[in-house]
């Protein structure tokens, strides 16, 4: 029997770990996004003294469980989701600190708390990754490529972009974004030039085609970097995130309008395959390729989750205003049949996103 030699042992442990560390480092990030969603609806469920029977990452069968108190903590197989179970939320409870006997305006807080805390945790990350910057860009013409096109439609140095084709530019995100979205080159901007609004129609740019057959717009033109102080940071920061945010509604729109289709959708298995690619292209010096994916996935579910869909948290907050409205509790039956009805939806969505995603991945289309 022929043994591997200890140097051919190490080689081949050391390709495997450079294959499955960003996997397993992209799961325990996903994770991480899922536990601050939840503990946003946890913290402020005790901080209102909601009874929490439960408060569990991941679904499925449970590898660790430990009771504290009257909640039990659980760690559950699939890291695809994680819940916190008050008393009282989808049934009636005789119970005084019961989620449904609770005021409505702690109930809203309790239910938005997690796409909150989504929020404000991508805003941080924002900030750190903007940190990590030489520059930090920004919406101003700095200067053209050599033999730019748009130069001859005109726009000019120092111009500030204000509006793509109708839609506000608040940061850089949103300049590569708007024009990435352009289908012909050909786009109508406003900008501040010399302190007054000059709207510029019909700007050309140069268009060339993709790997995959795409269409993709050439950026001729080089925006001006200001360097990362506390003010500029937290200036940015603000405003990235607010793109960020927007895209997903953009995004959202262009999906049931048709301009992308269900191909173009990615759920937990294209989203850890995604911040693994990101991890591996991350490095103890620059850290921008994981931190631009991690506020783009925490921004993407605070925002997905404040949709009015039954079953997110979207739902279940226009339910409650509808009572605050009313001034006077929902029936419970009939919300938790809508809530049931609304989860079963959900949930044969994302099996069928994640079987695009397993067979994208069996193709090696999903990089």
């Amino acid at each position: 029997m022929e043994f591997l030699s200890l140097s051919t042992f190490l080689t081949t442990a050391a390709t495997v770990w450079s294959k499955v560390w960003p996997i397993l480092f992209a799961i325990l990030l996903f994770g991480f996004i899922i536990f601050s969603h939840e503990l946003g609806h946890f913290l402020f469920a005790k901080l209102f003294k909601v009874k929490v029977n439960e408060f569990a990452i991941g679904m499925g069968p449970a590898f660790f469980k430990k009771q504290r108190g009257e909640t039990l903590y659980a760690l559950r197989a699939f890291p695809i989701g994680g819940y916190v179970a008050m008393e009282g939320e989808d049934e009636d409870s005789d119970d005084e600190r019961a989620f449904g006997n609770a005021k409505t305006w702690k109930k809203i807080i309790i239910v938005a708390a997690g796409a909150v805390f989504n929020l404000i945790i991508g805003f941080l990350i924002v900030a750190v990754m903007l940190t990590q910057e030489d520059l930090i860009g920004t919406q101003r013409i700095y200067g053209f490529q050599e033999n730019a096109v748009s130069v001859n439609y005109g726009l000019e140095k120092d111009d500030l972009i204000r509006k793509i084709n109708g839609r506000h530019v608040f940061s850089q995100y949103d300049v590569s974004f708007l024009m990435s979205r352009d289908k012909d080159g050909v786009m109508d901007f406003v900008v501040e030039r010399d302190g007054k609004k000059v709207a510029l129609d019909g700007i050309k740019f140069d268009t060339k085609k993709s790997e995959d057959g795409k269409q993709t717009i050439i950026f001729d033109f080089i925006v001006v970097g200001v360097k990362p102080t506390v003010l500029s940071v937290a200036k940015y920061s603000v405003l990235q995130s607010i793109s960020i945010a927007r895209m997903v509604w953009i995004s959202l729109f262009d999906l049931i309008t048709g301009r992308y289709g269900f191909s173009d959708l990615s759920g937990p298995i294209g989203t850890v395959t995604f911040i693994a690619e990101a991890a591996k292209m991350t490095t103890k010096v620059d850290l921008t390729p994981i931190l631009t994916m991690m506020s783009l996935i925490t921004i993407n579910i605070g925002i997905f989750n404040l949709l009015p869909i039954p079953a997110l948290d979207g739902g279940r907050l226009l339910f409650l205003f509808i009572e605050l409205i009313r001034r006077k509790k929902m029936n419970q039956k009939y919300e938790k049949w809508v809530h049931a009805v609304g989860l079963i939806l959900l949930l044969a969505l994302m099996a069928a996103v994640s079987f695009s995603d397993i067979l994208k991945l069996v193709r090696g289309e999903l990089v």
